[in-house]
Parts: structure tokens; C-alpha cells; sequence
């Protein structure tokens, strides 16, 4: 999700030499990837002609005298999830995926992208593209060190010059206030607590600069529908020590809304509507004064960087909201909370539907996915899916990232791997949970990479650290059983999510670039294994980052998880778990039973009911579908002093 240190949209970059390295072809033994060292070469139905594209974004990139452009993945705002007409990066390359750079010459074009879309992007692109398979390629300051070449930034984007009429038109629904049962504070006390961390800061800061979309959306309480997925609306916002300016779409807010803003305000606290195209002239306006600008540095795109002065610039990684917005108080932690009871039920809903339907041979993976996010619309407060199902069946679950299509998708069979990861955005929380399950027989490999999978979700879920500990630290937890039998995953651990925010909500996470763990913070746990060619394993939890209890006197946390659906029995090696291990799961289930229980028998889903009980019954070092009373006791006892609620 994070791009370059300052970040390019769009960039330009004037390119006196380049190295181009070649990628290796992909496996010349599969028909859905693409192999340009054929002759002629081979083409998956699902690639794109990009042709005509390219050779008119050259014609743009020699008449402004250019050696070369730079094509970001992401938005204006540094989006992680972009509105359709920003998927510039999509549009000229036919490849997908959410994260990758493009880089187009006057005879060369590439993508850079990291390891869980290499086998989308050769499905996707065609032979005008070549791929390279890095992790990154977004520091453009170090790469660019003590060469001859000139990063320079336009405001003119020249792939939407090529793009014209076809390019689809910005989104104008109608920008509204959430409900005050649905947050957390009022937006006056949120400015009022930003303004007090300027007033501490060393620097002394004059005004907060917001730039990610969450940001603004968090702090006025706002909502709408720009990107999909996200329930937000093109906006900035300068937060100063003695006004406040929105830079936005004024026509979208209602009158309703508009005297949200400012019904009765003073003038510290009376909201001024700019239009949105006029935030770079309005910054660049402000800083010609005694001012001092607060900027978070990941989500600052250049355009915006470039025009505040070295020396009235304070930047710190993240902004005063990003940092704030990732520790939920009480009231958001209880919505949080409840907002994923709900997600339990739909979820169990989908897969007692799947134990009962996929065995009739009628069920794929785009139906499948359909009927998933049709159930989450049953449940209150639903605005709609929190980011496209991933609904993956055998070879296609291997892929972290993969999406069906009504056109291409699988069969779901008994005799295969399912893997399904989704998630719902509902006014009071945001939702992201992965259950990967086999009707059948799964072989002996296939039992004990999904239960080392297992292991690892349990042990990070269960781990007690010291405060203030990086999320880095911890991860390799979540690895170590894994890593014990030679296996591995090639993606994250896990993300931050919203309170009907993003899904993926940063600071909050395990990697390098993340922030400290602290209470209040909710990440999702989502350990994997990817088996190129055959199956793949996730299994994904949210957890909330509270205290923890240990013998002697300090401070500690650990993780309480709020995902609420059980893991599949059939696919769990009990023999490999140690006995902490098992008592943890145990302890689990019963949570399970006693919040999603009541709330299946309440709505008279006695199916669903039957189905959990069954599903969360103790299991057992020596028999694993059965347990004696006592376990059953001592299991529900410590799961009942544990949970918090």
C-alpha cells in the first residue's frame, strides 16, 4: 500500500540510461499464462492488447520531451483502493492487480510488482510488457542517487490525455454525515484533540495538512461512496490552529449536511468549503506566511510536497489523524465488535450453504462469491462488501490475490481446497475474515500445511508482549511452525482495519513500516501457504490489541480475537498441536458459542445453530471429534474469565 517516500501522481521521470533487465518466461506448460518466447507468442484470453495504447502515450511522452513517464498504482491521495477513472496504471498495462509501477520509454515498458500478483500479471499482460519480479520498486530517491537523471512532476497526467472520452467520469453521489450512534466522538472533539497535539508538538505546527481520503472521512464523520469498497469522497483538508478549510466537491453536501458543518460554529470551528482542484493553490497561498505545515510524508503526494518550504515543513511519517485514528476508544471498540457477530452469521450462514451444495456439483467460485456478499446484505447496517471476494477453488486458491469473474471461474468440488476471504463494510465497523476449507478426503500434506497454518494464527493470537512493541517483532510467530517444516508464505501477516473505514487501515500492522502496537488497535492475523499449481491455505482473524494479565508487574499486551467463525475440523492434524495450542482453540470455540450462538438461535437460524455446535466442540489431543464433560467445563470456564467484553 505505502508507494514512494514522497509520492508520484503522476510522475515524470527523464531517463538519460536504463538498465533493463529481461524476465524469465513463465511456465511454458500453462495455457492461462502468457509466453512471449514463442513463436508466434502464446496469449491467455484474459490478456490485454495494449498496442495502440502505448504507442499513444509515446506520442505524448516525446512532445513534452521526456525520456520516460512513471505510472503509480494508486490515486491522488495515495489510495490503496482507487475509483475507476484512477486506474490509469490498470488501463495502460491490462494488468490488475492493486500494487505495482508501471515505466514506459520511448522502446521499453515494464511493471514492477511484488510476488502475490506474478501469476496475475502474466495472465493479464501482453508481450509489450515485460515483468519484474521485485518486492518494490518505489524508492525512487535512493535508486536515483548520483545519476544523471531528472524526476520532474507535471499537472498534466498524459495517460489521461491518451485515455480521453473512455475514461470514466468522477463519482458525484451525495457526501453525508454518519449517525452519531456509529461513531466514536463528534468531529469537534477530534479537531479539538488534533489542534492539541499541535500545540505540543516541538515544532509548533500551524496546520495539519490531510491528504488520505480516511483521513478527512475520520475526522468530520463523513461518508460516501467515491472508491469502491471505501465508503469515501475525493476531498483534503487544512486543519489550522484557526480554521478549517475542506477542499471538496461543495454540490454533493446536502443542506442537511452543510449545517452539520457548521450549525452554530464559532469561527475556530466554522468549516470553510475550497474546491477540491484548489488545494495545491491554497496551500501554496498559506505558506507564503509565519506558518509551519504538518504532513505525513506516506500519503503526501509531490505535488502537494513540493510547494511547502523546507524549512516550514514539519514531517513525520504518518499524520496526527492517521496515528490517532488507529486507536479506537471504548465506544468504537464495542461497534467494532458488534459489527463482526453479525459478519459470523453470514459467513456461517455461507458455508453451511457450501457443505450442502458444492457435493450437487452446483456451486462455483463466482456464484459462490455472489451468494456471499448476498448474505452480508441481510444483516443490519450493511453499505455493501469491504473489498472484491476472494472465492478460490484448488490451483486458483494459490494465488494470495485472486478474484473470480462470471466469465472465468472454477467448479468447487468436494475433492478440493476452497479457500474464501471477504469482508463487509457496515456502519458501525468494517469486516475482513478468511476460512479455507475440503469437503473430501485432503491428503496428509495438505492436513498438516493447514494446520501449521493454524498454529501459527494461534501463537501470534496468544503471544503476550511488552507495550509499545513493533508489529515486525512479532510476526515471525506466525511463521515459526511453518518455518519449522520448510515453509512459507510470501505476504503480509496482517493490516489495521476501520470502523467503517478501510479494510486495510494503516499505520496498524507487522510490517517494517508500521507503528508500535497499542491497546485499542484492531489488526487482522492472517498467516498462509501457497502450493503453486495445487491449493492454498489462509486462515484470517481481526483482533483487538488489549492488556494483558502476567505474573509479575509491567506492562504488557496480547490479541483478543473478534472473528467469530470456526475453522475447519477436517482439515486440522490435532497430533500437531501442542497442549497450549489446543487450549487455546478450545477457549476459542466456546467464545464462538456463547456471542454467535444466541444470535443464530434468536433469528430462528436453527440449521446454522446445529452447525456451529457441532463445529465448535472441544477437540481432543487423543480423540479429535470428542471430548469429555470436564474438558468441556474447564474449556468454558476459562474461555468465559478470558473473554473481555
Amino acid at each position: 500500500m505505502a508507494g514512494a517516500h514522497w509520492g508520484f501522481c503522476p510522475w515524470l521521470v527523464l531517463l538519460c540510461a536504463c538498465a533493463w533487465s529481461h524476465p524469465k518466461p513463465g511456465d511454458l506448460g500453462r495455457e492461462d499464462v502468457r509466453n512471449c518466447s514463442a513463436n508466434p507468442p502464446h496469449l491467455p484470453v484474459t490478456a490485454v492488447n495494449t498496442t495502440a495504447r502505448l504507442s499513444a502515450l509515446r506520442q505524448q511522452i516525446e512532445a513534452w520531451n521526456l525520456s520516460a513517464y512513471i505510472i503509480p498504482d494508486t490515486d491522488a491521495h495515495k489510495s490503496e483502493y482507487i475509483g475507476k477513472h484512477d486506474e490509469r496504471r490498470a488501463w495502460i498495462t491490462g494488468f490488475k492487480g492493486t500494487a505495482g509501477t508501471a515505466v514506459v520509454t520511448m522502446r521499453k515498458a515494464a511493471v514492477w510488482t511484488d510476488s502475490r500478483y506474478w501469476t496475475q500479471a502474466e495472465r493479464e499482460m501482453d508481450c509489450n510488457w515485460d515483468l519484474h519480479k521485485e518486492d518494490s520498486w518505489n524508492s525512487y530517491d535512493m535508486n536515483l542517487q548520483g545519476s544523471n537523471i531528472q524526476l520532474v512532476s507535471i499537472t498534466t497526467n498524459l495517460v489521461d490525455l491518451v485515455w480521453g472520452s473512455e475514461r470514466p467520469l468522477v463519482p458525484s453521489e451525495p457526501i453525508y454525515a454518519l449517525e452519531t450512534a456509529f461513531t466514536g466522538s463528534t468531529w469537534q472533539e477530534k479537531v479539538s484533540n488534533i489542534r492539541s497535539q499541535m500545540q505540543k508538538h516541538s515544532k509548533a505546527p500551524t496546520a495539519v495538512l490531510l491528504t488520505a481520503l480516511d483521513e478527512t472521512a475520520w475526522l468530520f464523520n463523513l461518508r460516501s461512496s467515491d472508491i469502491p469498497y471505501n465508503p469515501f469522497f475525493y476531498s483534503y483538508t487544512l486543519l489550522m490552529d484557526c480554521s478549517i478549510r475542506l477542499f471538496v466537491n461543495r454540490s454533493r453536501f446536502s443542506p442537511e449536511t452543510l449545517q452539520y458543518l457548521n450549525s452554530g460554529c464559532t469561527e475556530p470551528m466554522c468549516v470553510q468549503l475550497e474546491d477540491y482542484s484548489q488545494v495545491r493553490d491554497s496551500v501554496q497561498a498559506y505558506v507564503s506566511g509565519d506558518v509551519r505545515v504538518w504532513i505525513g510524508t506516506q500519503y503526501t503526494m509531490y505535488g502537494l510536497y513540493e510547494v511547502i518550504p523546507e524549512e516550514k515543513l514539519v514531517a513525520d511519517t504518518y499524520s496526527p489523524v492517521m496515528i490517532t485514528k488507529a486507536v479506537k476508544n471504548s465506544k468504537e471498540q464495542a461497534l467494532l465488535k458488534a459489527s463482526h457477530v453479525r459478519d459470523a452469521v453470514a459467513v456461517i450462514r455461507y458455508l453451511v450453504w457450501l457443505e450442502k451444495n458444492v457435493p450437487k456439483g452446483t456451486v462455483d467460485e463466482f456464484s459462490g462469491a455472489e451468494f456471499m456478499d448476498q448474505l452480508r446484505g441481510k444483516e443490519d447496517f450493511f453499505s455493501g462488501p469491504s473489498f472484491q471476494t476472494i472465492s478460490a477453488s484448488g490451483l486458483n486458491a494459490a494465488l494470495a490475490h485472486y478474484s473470480p469473474t462470471k466469465e472465468l471461474n472454477r467448479k468447487l468440488s468436494s475433492d478440493e481446497m476452497y479457500l474464501v476471504d471477504s469482508g463487509g463494510q457496515y456502519w458501525d465497523g468494517t469486516t475482513d475474515i478468511t476460512r479455507t476449507v475440503h469437503w473430501g478426503t485432503p491428503s496428509a500434506f495438505q492436513k498438516e500445511a493447514y494446520t501449521r497454518v493454524l498454529m501459527g494464527n494461534i501463537d501470534l493470537s496468544k503471544l503476550i508482549f511488552p507495550a509499545a512493541t513493533s508489529g515486525r517483532v512479532l510476526e515471525a510467530f506466525a511463521r515459526k511452525a511453518l518455518w519449522d517444516v520448510g515453509l512459507n508464505y510470501g505476504h503480509g501477516t496482517g493490516h489495521g482495519i476501520g470502523n467503517f473505514l478501510c479494510v486495510h487501515e494503516w499505520p496498524v500492522g507487522f510490517q517494517t513500516i508500521n507503528i508500535a502496537m497499542a491497546k485499542g488497535m484492531f489488526t487482522s492475523i492472517e498467516p498462509g501457504y501457497y502450493h503453486d499449481g495445487e491449493f492454498g491455505i489462509r486462515i484470517e482473524d481481526v483482533a483487538l490489541v488489549v492488556g494483558a494479565k502476567t505474573k509479575y508487574p509491567g506492562s504488557y499486551l496480547t490479541f483478543e480475537v473478534v472473528s467469530f467463525v470456526p475453522y475447519d475440523r477436517n482439515l486440522i492434524d490435532v497430533s500437531l498441536l501442542s497442549p497450549e495450542q489446543l487450549q487455546h482453540l478450545n477457549q476459542y470455540y466456546q467464545v464462538i458459542r456463547e456471542k454467535v450462538g444466541p444470535e443464530l438461535h434468536r433469528r430462528q437460524l436453527l440449521e446454522e445453530f446445529e452447525w456451529l455446535q457441532r463445529h465448535t466442540e472441544p477437540l481432543s489431543a487423543r480423540a479429535p471429534h470428542t471430548a469429555s464433560w470436564a474438558s468441556v467445563l474447564v474449556a468454558s470456564t476459562l474461555a468465559i474469565l478470558s473473554w473481555s467484553s
